[in-house]
């Protein structure tokens, strides 16, 4: 097939731009010929809450593309739909997540569905935003959504919300595939070295919460576990993430539950080249979230060999399998999270689970079953 995607890419960071640049990295190596078009700029700087949204990676992930897309200038969506259009693929692939993106989208969509007959398909990563939800939200979804010919989402939640929004959608779920390409990275930087650094004692197991630290992330739940699995077992908290917000509150709590001794706050973007120690450093890796659809994290996580506790929202129950490649808990219960913490180092979940990872990479959450999914759609529309 001939295939446009248009998505974020280096020199852009986070899980999107990683998601974009490894589906068409498989979708060539599958064979397709996949066209990339990705942004000159993503966001205006007042509406970007992290530090940057550049990649600062000495070893980031990289494709051949073509840089066209300004989301505030029209004229260059209008160059991309005309480049587009020259190419004539047998699909356009765009990506959906936050609201932010609806003026140039729908326009982009509009444009194409008028003067050419290449079906759109929707990647939805997020059908409405993890903190949204409400009617403007739905709205702007709905908007830019329907111009869409199939979607693919990565949870059942995520596939109830769309055929709310769009009952006679063509709906397409895969699995998030999961980052295993980011562990090839080396920073010259051991588990140990780590540990030195940032000062955790020798003798103490680790805890990992990684990436960005948002409100609905409930990082506020695991520092308040903390307390309870200290009275138990002696553990580290590593929290590594960029923070959205201001970092005081979450260290205010800790103090509150006298457990700042025992929990490390990195508060940065972490390069591709330093994923390894932390996660090497990590037993495991635990997001407490209030609310998700999916998690990038979790299959940053599984990428990297570790189990994942987290709680049961959204479609996390689809890719966390109780007692099998981690533990799930209900959101916003310390108590049930503290116990979880605890039965995976007392009954020695962590080998079973590091294999069924393993399996899993290979088959469940392989970027291959994402590129037969798109395979599929290709075969279906008109």
């Amino acid at each position: 097939m001939r295939i446009c995607v248009v998505g974020p890419t280096y020199p852009y960071r986070g899980g999107i731009a990683h998601y974009t640049t490894l589906l068409v990295r498989h979708l060539r190596e599958a064979g397709h010929w996949t066209q990339l078009y990705s942004f000159t700029r993503q966001y205006p700087r007042f509406l970007f809450p992290g530090k940057s949204d550049r990649d600062p990676s000495a070893a980031p992930l990289k494709i051949a593309c073509e840089y066209v897309l300004d989301p505030v200038n029209p004229f260059t969506w209008w160059q991309l739909c005309r480049r587009v259009r020259a190419d004539a693929p047998d699909l356009l692939i765009l990506q959906w997540w936050v609201p932010y993106w609806t003026p140039c989208l729908t326009a982009i969509s509009r444009w194409i569905k008028h003067h050419t007959n290449i079906p759109i398909v929707y990647i939805c990563h997020n059908v409405v935003p993890h903190d949204g939800g409400g009617f403007l939200d739905r709205r702007l979804a709905t908007t830019v959504l329907r111009q869409g010919d199939a979607f693919i989402v990565h949870s059942e939640q995520d596939r109830y919300q769309l055929q709310a929004l769009l009952p006679q959608a063509n709906v397409h779920k895969a699995h998030h595939p999961t980052y295993a390409e980011l562990a090839t990275g080396q920073s010259g930087t051991t588990a140990q070295e780590l540990r030195t650094s940032l000062g955790i004692p020798a003798d103490r197991p680790v805890l990992l919460f990684f990436g960005f630290v948002r409100p609905y992330k409930g990082l506020e739940y695991l520092i308040q576990a903390m307390a309870q699995i200290l009275e138990r077992r002696a553990v580290h908290l590593l929290v590594v993430g960029e923070f959205w917000s201001d970092p005081e509150f979450y260290k205010r709590y800790a103090r509150e539950f006298n457990v700042d001794h025992a929990i490390t706050f990195v508060n940065r973007y972490v390069p591709n080249e330093e994923l390894r120690p932390y996660f090497d450093l990590g037993d495991v890796v635990v997001l407490p979230y209030i609310s998700a659809t999916q998690s990038g994290v979790a299959q940053l996580a599984f990428g990297f060999g570790k189990p994942v506790i987290t709680t049961r929202v959204g479609g996390l129950h689809e890719v966390v399998a109780d007692g099998v490649n981690g533990l799930l808990v209900p959101p916003q219960d310390e108590q049930a999270l503290a116990q979880a913490v605890l039965r995976f180092y007392e009954t020695q979940l962590k080998d079973t689970m590091t294999e069924t990872i393993r399996q899993q990479q290979v088959e469940r959450f392989s970027w291959n079953a994402l590129v037969q999914v798109v395979e599929r759609i290709g075969q279906q529309v008109p």
